[in-house]
């Protein structure tokens, strides 16, 4: 029709270091908790598609694990490669860093836009957490000087905590999709499984609950899920290096492993909108995170 609005739709990858908010960031562009979130940087293993459909356009986010300059072990390593392939296969790149810090390694993620294979493609700057800002007035400094690094298409404030300024940002990215069809059904959020979401769920209590070496030692790996009507009885394993980490993550009399399990299965029960029966299960698999057919069986790529 003359003078119909052009339908939009692509991929966005969500870039930037550890721990700058970019799970939280997707969780509220789409309104829902498709990425599990937590204050310890490295939360994010996979990547994770969140669906924004509106009259005009559809936004398919991309999260990505934090890129990491030190690859400790295979795991770390997969994760960067999901990170750096996901910047060569979207459309639009949102890049985040926090308010007022941009360090080494957020300069090391523009390098590897600037070194990415393929055409280029538009960057949009989401400055995040700005709402912890005491002092306003340093804000435009420094988005000034970030506007010098790159030839970022816009630069957006945000805060993904507190939702500020998130229409602002869509709209930038509007702008830079392509004219294409919808790519997932309309009522589609992620096209994540209910079973990989029920052991990030699992995961996310552990990064929330324990301390903060331990996490970073655990996989979940999803042994059952089965649907009979509305209860999805889901067996799943914990998976750690050493029996000194399985003694941690149990606790005394078994409490801690308790309170795992209970908040996990009753974000469960939120997300899927039914009762869930969850039993976890902590196992020893020493050197899990260098093994490649146990990190495959976690659905690391």
């Amino acid at each position: 029709m003359p003078g119909s609005v052009p339908y939009r739709s692509g991929y966005v990858a969500i870039v930037g270091r550890p721990n700058v908010g970019k799970s939280t960031l997707l969780n509220r562009l789409v309104g829902s908790k498709v990425s599990i979130t937590s204050r310890k940087p490295q939360t994010t293993r996979h990547r994770i598609h969140g669906i924004l459909t509106d009259a005009h356009a559809q936004f398919v986010f991309v999260d990505t694990p934090g890129l990491q300059a030190q690859h400790v072990n295979r795991l770390h390593r997969m994760m960067n490669r999901t990170a750096l392939q996901s910047i060569r296969d979207v459309d639009v790149i949102l890049l985040v860093v926090e308010a007022l810090h941009c360090d080494a390694r957020d300069r090391r993620v523009l390098e590897h836009l600037a070194a990415s294979e393929g055409p280029r493609r538009p960057v949009i700057l989401a400055v995040n957490k700005v709402d912890r800002l005491a002092d306003k007035t340093r804000l435009l400094p420094f988005l000034e000087n970030m506007a010098t690094m790159h030839a970022f298409t816009a630069i957006v404030p945000v805060s993904a905590q507190k939702g500020v300024q998130l229409t602002h940002l869509i709209e930038a990215v509007r702008s830079c999709l392509p004219e294409n069809p919808p790519l997932f059904e309309e009522d589609e959020i992620t096209d994540r499984s209910e079973r990989f979401v029920a052991a990030e769920l699992i995961r996310e209590k552990l990064f929330r609950l324990l301390g903060e070496e331990i996490p970073y030692s655990t996989g979940v790996l999803i042994d059952r899920f089965t649907v009979e009507g509305e209860l999805r009885n889901i067996h799943a394993s914990i998976i750690v290096d050493r029996p000194g980490q399985k003694a941690i993550i149990v606790g005394r009399g078994g409490e801690k492993l308790k309170q795992v399990a209970m908040q996990a299965r009753q974000d469960m029960e939120r997300s899927f909108g039914g009762k869930v029966y969850l039993q976890t299960w902590v196992k020893v698999k020493s050197g899990w995170s260098d093994d490649t057919a146990i990190l495959r069986s976690l659905g690391h790529e």
